[in-house]
């Protein structure tokens, strides 16, 4: 307890940590009014009573990432995901499109026009998002919009591409002048924020007779399992020593150091529970345009929906990590700078050994990664309520693990560029990072 006060006021002498923290603090509170605002002629009475049953299922899991604001028709109930998915695009087109490939190679000029045409696209995704969401709402709960008049239409979508712009706003200068990556944090916000209740119903419905404390403390053990689980998966990486030559310039020597090339066992990140997801919305959503009832696509706990989610889970993440770690450019990189694995020629040889040692460990991986994002529907099945069994695995589990592993990171970093202890007695925190960053061994 001591250690942990003197980390608090350590933390707290900093300056520019302190003022990065309440900056960041004070963001997020904006953000968090900002989702209880209702779109202007919103009966919010008659659309509260209207969301009452739609807790769970794919529009609850929507809701979750959005923090309520998504059932709430508030002014940010797009909340982040356009901006999120017109990253997605770009990032995708950095891999077809000539153009934007060489916009990824010229540094801090092109990674400028990069955020450019994403904010553009966001625009463009959210006015297209915008009039979907709204019909959605609207069909769930006719009698909570009175008023649907052209005039209604154009500065309702007008409010929400702003609200996505705004909260866009936040983000990046959370990540500019405040603590961690800020559109990272907004997500994380947004599905921490269903937490307390998701939690009290849980220890309510324990407590009136289905199974007693008892069940829930053995819950809380299991979570506990999960989110040590998680971290691993976040952490774990798969070290290749590389040595680098002996060079002598003058009267000083340089390289014949080992250094560690971090292959990341997930390498992939959350993103192919995002894709898989996406992929697995698209029946649920084209049923609910139609009198189907979407057949397995919208039992979300059910075992069909989530074997067919294992499988996609782990084909996206090969083929992510395709896209992120290219062994080629590894090789060439080592080749150029001098670098080689011991035991392996430089070149083709290394390159092939790199993309073998990738293949080995994507799979266990990939494979771990779907039994987490599985993890809810086998917490649901075992009788806990849906909004606190997402929080056992999934797309959010995962985000709140790594989000939280950058953020202490960074503040880890201010501590010990100070001079102080870290947050750890033996040890450093390490984040999610990145796998094609060469280490010091």
């Amino acid at each position: 307890m001591k250690r942990f006060l003197d980390t608090l006021r350590n933390i707290w002498a900093i300056e520019e940590l302190r003022q990065r923290i309440l900056l960041t603090l004070g963001l997020i509170l904006v953000y968090r009014l900002g989702s209880y605002v209702v779109l202007p002629g919103v009966n919010v009475e008659a659309l509260e009573n209207s969301n009452a049953g739609q807790a769970g299922g794919i529009v609850g899991l929507i809701n979750m990432f959005a923090g309520g604001a998504f059932l709430r028709a508030s002014i940010f109930g797009l909340g982040i995901m356009p901006y999120i998915t017109a990253s997605i695009i770009i990032q995708l087109l950095g891999m077809a499109v000539p153009y934007f490939q060489k916009l990824q190679r010229e540094g801090e000029s092109g990674r400028k026009k990069i955020n450019q045409y994403t904010r553009l696209l966001t625009i463009a995704v959210t006015a297209v998002q915008a009039p979907g969401y709204i019909a959605s709402i609207r069909a769930t709960a006719p009698q909570a919009f009175p008023d649907m008049s052209s005039m209604w239409w154009i500065q309702t979508i007008f409010i929400l591409v702003t609200g996505t712009m705004f909260v866009m706003w936040l983000g990046e200068r959370i990540t500019d002048k405040g603590l961690g990556n800020g559109i990272s944090l907004i997500i994380m916000i947004g599905i921490i924020s269903r937490l307390p209740f998701a939690f009290l119903t849980e220890v309510k419905g324990r407590v009136s007779g289905n199974g007693g404390l008892i069940i829930f403390l053995i819950e809380l053990v299991v979570l506990l399992l999960v989110i040590v689980g998680s971290i691993l998966l976040v952490q774990g990486t798969r070290r290749i020593p590389v040595q680098f030559a002996k060079k002598i310039v003058g009267n000083k020597q340089y390289g014949g150091v080992r250094q560690y090339i971090p292959l990341k066992v997930n390498a992939a990140g959350v993103m192919p529970i995002i894709f898989a997801q996406a992929i697995m919305f698209i029946p649920a959503a084209i049923a609910g345009f139609s009198e189907s009832t979407g057949g397995i696509f919208n039992e979300r706990y059910g075992f069909w929906y989530n074997f067919i989610f294992a499988l996609m889970i782990i084909l996206f993440t090969y083929f992510y990590t395709a896209i992120m770690v290219n062994p080629n450019q590894l090789a060439d990189d080592m080749k150029r700078n001098g670098g080689f694995i011991p035991g392996v020629k430089p070149g083709k040889k290394t390159a092939e050994f790199i993309d073998q040692v990738m293949s080995r460990i994507t799979l266990p991986g990939s494979i771990f990664l779907a039994a987490v994002a599985v993890m809810p529907a086998f917490a649901q099945k075992m009788g806990i309520n849906s909004e606190f069994a997402d929080f056992y695995g999934g797309t959010s589990l995962l985000i709140l693990v790594g989000v939280v592993l950058d953020t202490l990171q960074q503040i880890e970093t201010y501590l010990l560029n100070r001079h102080y202890d870290g947050l750890m007695k033996t040890g450093r925190i390490k984040g999610r990072g990145n796998a094609m960053m060469v280490q010091q061994g």
